[in-house]
């Protein structure tokens, strides 16, 4: 055993927190399942949500610093200097770091955070098949690098830029071959390591090796309790690019087929996150590492009459977590309300690492000990301007619309109904719980900063509780 663990991240884009086998989900996952049967999985993980519609960037921005959505500067497009990183700080540890896939945060975080690395995409989305990457410039320079953004058009622009290009390579074996190659070059004696390996997939385009469709016929999907040919009201986000990657109404032909391309991409995701664990068995580093499996935002795919990951239903704030290794129970679940946000400080836990200061959400390892405990009464959601939530341990959600030049406030018991197909908010019974969670989500305003220009300034004026 080395004195501290070495640490194995994966992170995959757009994958929700119900396409694990072993959880009960509709994807063939073996990996995964195995990766469950040797640690411990929080069952109830999620995203705080996004300023953007570009979610996953300010949700990376928020796993790589331990900070709150309001409490990370330019929504995660920019990090400052003094918000510690995970990767720098285990760097400044000893640690040695390797960073491959996707960034889609600026350049200058990414120096920070590793001193080694390999095929690195700074871009947001992108064609699986032809990914431009930069190898490691310990300068930091990425010559050719275009400014991140939020407009999706002009990410057709930036992913062309790269240093180079392996055409006809899959992005998800792209980067597992990088991580691969890095392990394969480990030698007795050398430093604990972190890598970081960070999916495309399954984003879309949802395109992959064809074995791997061929495993789901769209006939055989089924369809989730919560699809809807519509959503219910206007969100404000209805004709956003996810949104549009469907017809409307939807069909349900139509989604099945987007379905069964989204599992496709999943398994063969789970195919490849295999060969990187053979790689770290061949090795003989298993023993020696912390391996954790998250995602950075979920994804609607047909539920509530939607495609995309721009609101605050579970399908789309829900995320997978999964902890193995060194210090880590095998086979165990965990239903204590979690974040990715929290991943920072845990591994600093695990490692002994000492945790910065600039971070500021708990570490999971009480939880990870104690299958009883908590770190957290509830947690608050966030969606750009006009979409606030917040659910507590019972499983109580309330979500909260200021948008179309109306209010919807929807609550849900997901104890009851998991897929929020109820709305509970008129129901005289549920009107304590209603202005209990209307309490707390007040408090967020106050106490994380939610009244940024451009952000929670425009939701709260409309928000007064009339009901």
């Amino acid at each position: 055993m080395t004195d501290r663990p070495n640490i194995l991240l994966f992170f995959t884009d757009d994958q929700r927190s119900d396409t694990i086998g072993a959880l009960g989900g509709p994807v063939l996952t073996p990996n995964l399942d195995r990766l469950c049967a040797s640690g411990t999985t929080f069952t109830e993980a999620c995203i705080m949500g996004g300023s953007r519609q570009a979610v996953c960037m300010p949700s990376r921005a928020m796993l790589h610093t331990g900070r709150s959505l309001y409490r990370i500067q330019g929504e995660g497009q920019t990090i400052p200097p003094d918000h510690a990183m995970l990767g720098e700080s285990l760097r400044r540890a000893g640690y040695d770091t390797f960073g491959t896939g996707k960034w889609h945060n600026s350049t200058e975080p990414f120096v920070r955070s590793f001193s080694h690395g390999a095929e690195i995409y700074f871009g947001g989305m992108g064609d699986h098949w032809n990914v431009p990457v930069f190898q490691f410039d310990p300068s930091g320079r990425y010559e050719g690098h275009m400014p991140q953004t939020t407009d999706f058009r002009a990410q057709s622009v930036s992913r062309r830029r790269g240093d180079h290009v392996r055409p006809g390579v899959h992005s998800t074996e792209l980067f597992c071959d990088a991580v691969i190659h890095f392990l394969r070059d480990r030698r007795p004696g050398d430093a604990p390591f972190f890598a970081y390996l960070s999916f495309l997939a399954p984003h879309d385009p949802r395109t992959m090796p064809p074995e791997f469709l061929e495993m789901y016929p769209p006939s055989e999907v089924e369809l989730p309790p919560s699809f809807l040919p519509e959503h219910p009201f206007d969100n404000g986000e209805l004709r956003v690019r996810d949104e549009l990657l469907a017809g409307f109404p939807r069909g349900e032909d139509e989604v099945r087929e987007h379905l069964a391309a989204y599992y496709a991409m999943i398994s063969h995701v789970d195919a490849h996150v295999g060969r990187v664990l053979h790689q770290l068995e061949r090795a003989g580093l298993a023993e020696d590492t912390v391996v954790v499996f998250a995602g950075d935002n979920g994804l609607a795919v047909g539920q509530h009459g939607l495609m995309g990951k721009q609101s605050l239903y579970e399908h789309s704030v829900g995320v997978p977590l999964i902890f193995a290794g060194p210090g880590v129970p095998e086979g165990e679940r965990r239903q204590a309300l979690a974040c990715l946000t929290d991943i920072f400080p845990t591994l600093c836990e695990l490692t002994g690492v000492e945790t910065p200061g600039s971070v500021e959400a708990p570490s999971l390892a009480p939880c990870l000990a104690d299958g009883n405990a908590a770190v957290r009464d509830h947690v608050l959601f966030a969606y750009r301007h006009f979409m606030r939530g917040v659910r507590d341990t019972a499983g109580n959600k309330l979500i909260e619309t200021a948008a179309a030049g109306r209010r919807h406030t929807q609550l849900f018991d997901l104890a009851d109904d998991p897929f929020e197909t109820r709305d509970l908010s008129g129901d005289p019974a549920r009107a304590e719980v209603l202005s209990g969670l209307r309490r707390e989500l007040t408090s967020w305003r106050r106490d994380l900063g939610d009244d940024q220009e451009g952000q929670g300034a425009e939701f709260w004026p409309q928000m007064e509780w009339d009901r």
